[in-house]
């Protein structure tokens, strides 16, 4: 009353200053800036003044005053009843008694930038204002104690609207916060209403004579007049009266419970500041109401066991998801004691997440609740977080519960609404015997291989495994053919055997109408198998095996080396079994056409026709490989003697030593063999392949060959042979009279005066002129000739060529004296040895004596030397046979 504001701080130190000259009536502290704004009097009389003040600046020690100016509705002096500020500092409501209501707006700290102007006229004062700002529109409300109005003040004319025809008592109106959308409230005595700028909003039955309503923090506080007179003493009264007490009223109205309540002796005015609510009362007592922390409240809740209300309340305070999730677990056990499992499961399925599956999936695998757990189960799918057992557990639910509907509606989910392991579910429902739903799932889901093993295994379903295998991309259909081919091609042998024709020639994967539509925008590429991979899975099944390689080898003439193995043993088999000839000369064109193909494998092949007795392809293959000898000893073994002897004549060029062979076989024949072995001779004896001896001695095992099987040969061997040396005694007489005629002419040039008589130059056949030249060969020149195309002064010109070739050859003749292995080897190719040792005595290999001395006690005869010789000439003889 004597005009002074007092401040005071969170420690409780009081301050004060000299506000107004006779008293305060109004106080409005605005919370974004550090103003306050004032109503009092300096003067006696109805004067009220509006001061605005800045507390962080000074003047004379007291807070600075901005701007004063006089609150006087039009020229009537009337007190004021209500203030309210706009927390942007741009608009002022002050309200009177006499029902009006002034507006300033602009600057309220300065005159010069604000103008005032009355907003509202009536004749029920005014007893609450409120500002409230929505993005960009503000509204006033105004409460009188009849109705209540609603100002647009971001509209240029000021549009009012009507809210309700109940108004309210001084003081018993506040705005909440923006949490609950800033309604304003109403307290009238038998409700408190909540209003939007439009219409009234939600309204609680809060009955009681209303003194004082206040909203901070989403509480709202009302102070009512309590009309009974207790019995007991209550909380801020020093001595128990009968008289009227006042009780202050604290409301959640988020989660809907009173969060105080108490009575009170003459309240001046409840402030909510730092988080509590300071109780001022008339006796100069001030009372402090501080807020439990959240987990104090909570506990308390839970020792009520008012779950729901603790779960409101957390979300309230905007409580972490842990902490939500162990009251949800509480809220859990308690319905699950109370036996209210229903309930239970609701709550810990709201624990999904936080709480650990197998300490819900524990209480409830009684038998009795399965439909429970099903339910947890179903929802720890949904959020994905379920593991292989869960998916199993569920399954298992559902099969128990025989619940097929369910488990329709779990497997037949759409595919981004599957939160489950889709392999562990084929499994447990092939395992319960529901193996349509399994199949489903594992085509759906595209699980091939487990799809093809319930088709195959459960259901014998074996033509629809060959069609979905179809239906696969080229890497799975090859590798599920693989798999099992062979159970396919057992029952469905056609459509399998169809189905690998295609797999490794041009392989399309088989599609409906619809998906070849959409496919045939693009270009596919085609992709062939590894037909010999498949050759195994035809085993039990020869006539399909036999038709998929000549189909492979039609389509594809560069089939692997293997189809062609195998489908000459197939052929090969037909042929040994076929009792028709007709037919068996076609099998066996057949055969011999793959042969030659040149795709088989030849020492394959060659077993084959060996192991079939495959006279044609043995030869050909003999003769392919080069391998004449063995076409001699197969036609040995069979006694077939004209066509040893035709083999003879066919590869005996290109192998000289089968004539060799060829008379020893006949000369082991104790049959009449005459004919075959005059004609081996015949040849033996145009090439000269053996020597005589050794034929004698080959035909000497025979005891059938007499001496006239022989006789022409060694008479014309013996011929040849005095042919022969009569030729080789006539170059002997001819080359001893050039030797001595050489050795004459030497001995007449070494004793006798040689006389030059030619008279031409050998050069340019000039007639001689002095100064010439002359040598011993008869040879002259001029001497400028000479100088001119002689290479050296000791030899003549012309003869030089011819002297080096022979010196040439004399020098070659004495670098190979010592080439011992060059001799050997040269002995052992020759057709002719003699010829060979003969060239070399004439080469003077052997012109170096080593003398050996024998032994003592060796006595070595002349006829075991010629013995010897002979026998390493006739062995050196017929190596190179």
């Amino acid at each position: 009353m004597d005009g002074q504001i007092w401040f005071l701080t969170r420690s409780l130190q009081l301050s004060s200053f000299q506000a107004y000259k006779l008293r305060v009536t109004h106080l409005y502290q605005l919370k974004q800036h550090s103003i306050l704004v004032t109503v009092g009097q300096d003067e006696q009389g109805i004067n009220p003044l509006v001061k605005v003040w800045n507390p962080d600046k000074r003047d004379s020690g007291n807070p600075l005053c901005t701007r004063i100016f006089p609150a006087i509705p039009g020229n009537k002096p009337t007190e004021v009843s209500c203030l309210s500020v706009h927390e942007n500092l741009n608009f002022m409501a002050i309200g009177f008694t006499d029902g009006s209501v002034v507006l300033t707006k602009g600057d309220i700290t300065r005159d010069r930038h604000s103008k005032t102007l009355t907003l509202h006229e009536g004749t029920c004062p005014i007893t609450g204002l409120a500002f409230r700002q929505q993005s960009k529109v503000t509204h006033l409300f105004v409460a009188t104690l009849e109705k209540v109005h609603c100002y647009t003040l971001s509209v240029k004319e000021y549009p009012k609207l009507e809210l309700d025809t109940h108004g309210c008592a001084l003081r018993c109106s506040a705005l909440t916060d923006p949490s609950q959308d800033s309604q304003f409230i109403v307290a009238g005595d038998e409700c408190v209403y909540l209003y939007q700028p439009d219409e009234r909003g939600p309204c609680f039955a809060f009955d009681g004579h209303k003194l004082l309503a206040h909203w901070h923090r989403g509480y709202l506080l009302l102070l009512t007049r309590d009309t009974k007179s207790p019995n007991k003493s209550e909380f801020g009264s020093r001595e128990t009266s009968p008289s009227e007490k006042q009780i202050l009223t604290i409301y959640d109205l988020d989660n809907k419970f009173i969060a105080y309540s108490a009575s009170f002796d003459d309240i001046i005015d409840v402030l909510a500041e730092w988080g509590s609510f300071y109780i001022l009362t008339r006796d100069g007592k001030m009372f402090v109401l501080q807020e439990k922390d959240t987990q104090t409240k909570l506990e308390m809740l839970f020792k009520k066991n008012l779950f729901v209300m603790a779960i409101n309340l957390a979300k309230s305070q905007h409580l972490d998801s842990d902490g939500l999730s162990e009251i949800f677990r509480q809220y859990g056990d308690h319905l699950y004691v109370k036996g209210d499992h229903d309930g239970a499961i609701q709550q810990y399925i709201r624990t999904i997440r936080k709480l650990e599956p197998s300490y819900v999936i524990r209480k409830f695998l009684d038998a009795q609740r399965i439909h429970n757990l099903t339910a947890y189960l179903q929802a720890l799918h949904r959020q994905s977080l379920a593991n292989a057992d869960h998916t199993t557990l569920l399954l298992n639910c559902y099969t128990k519960l025989k619940d097929s509907s369910k488990l329709e509606e779990f497997i037949k989910s759409s595919e981004s609404e599957v939160h489950f392991d889709v392999e562990i579910a084929i499994k447990v429902l092939r395992q319960a015997g529901y193996h349509s739903h399994a199949v489903f799932l594992a085509e759906r889901h595209q699980h091939h291989k487990w799809y093809l093993k319930i088709q195959l295994e459960d259901l014998k379903n074996y033509q629809e495994a060959l069609r979905y295998i179809g239906r696969l991309p080229f890497d799975q259909a090859e590798s599920n053919m693989k798999r099992y081919g062979k159970t396919l091609m057992h029952h469905v042998p056609d459509g399998t055997t169809l189905l690998l024709k295609g797999l490794c020639t041009d392989y399309q994967p088989s599609r409906d109408a619809m998906e070849r539509d959409s496919l045939d925008k693009g270009p596919a590429v085609a992709k062939k198998a590894n037909s010999e991979e498949f050759i195994s899975v035809f085993a039990n099944n020869p006539r399909e095996l036999r038709a998929f390689l000549e189909h492979m080898i039609e389509v594809e003439p560069f089939s692997s080396q293997g189809v062609y193995d195998t489908l000459l043993e197939l052929r090969l088999q037909d042929w040994a079994h076929e009792q028709d000839s007709e037919r068996k000369k076609v099998l066996q064109g057949a055969a011999l056409s793959l042969l030659r193909s040149d795709n088989t494998v030849f020492d394959k092949a060659l077993v084959l026709c060996q192991m079939h007795n495959f006279k044609e392809g043995v030869l050909y293959l003999y003769e392919k490989g080069k391998l004449y000898q063995q076409i001699m000893h197969y036609h040995m073994q069979n006694e077939e003697y004209g066509k040893v002897v035709e083999a003879c004549k066919r590869y005996g060029d290109q192998e000289v030593c089968l004539w060799e062979q060829a008379l020893g076989y006949f000369a082991r024949k104790e049959e009449d063999c005459k004919a075959y072995i005059s004609q081996v001779l015949e040849h033996i004896d145009q090439n000269n392949l053996m020597p005589p001896l050794l034929v004698v001695q080959t035909l000497a095992h025979n005891s059938t060959a007499t001496l006239s099987v022989i006789k022409d040969y060694l008479i014309n061997k013996l011929q040849r042979e005095s042919q022969q040396i009569e030729d080789d005694e006539r170059k002997i007489r001819q080359y001893r009279e050039e030797t001595a005629h050489l050795r004459a002419e030497i001995q007449e040039l070494r004793s006798s005066a040689k006389i030059f008589q030619k008279t031409k130059c050998s050069m340019c056949n000039s007639p001689l002129e002095l100064p010439s030249v002359h040598f011993l060969c008869n040879h002259s020149f001029h001497q400028h000739c000479f100088e001119s195309y002689a290479e050296s002064e000791a030899e003549c010109p012309t003869c030089t060529p011819e002297n080096r070739k022979v010196m040439d050859m004399l020098r070659a003749q004495d670098q190979k004296r010592d080439l011992h292995d060059h001799f050997t080897r040269q002995l052992r190719c020759s057709n002719d040895g003699f010829s060979v040792v003969a060239d070399y005595f004439g080469r003077g290999v052997f012109n170096k004596l080593t003398l050996v001395t024998d032994p003592p006690g060796s006595k070595v005869g002349v006829g075991s030397l010629e013995a010897d010789l002979q026998r390493d000439l006739l062995i050196h003889t017929k190596r190179n046979a």
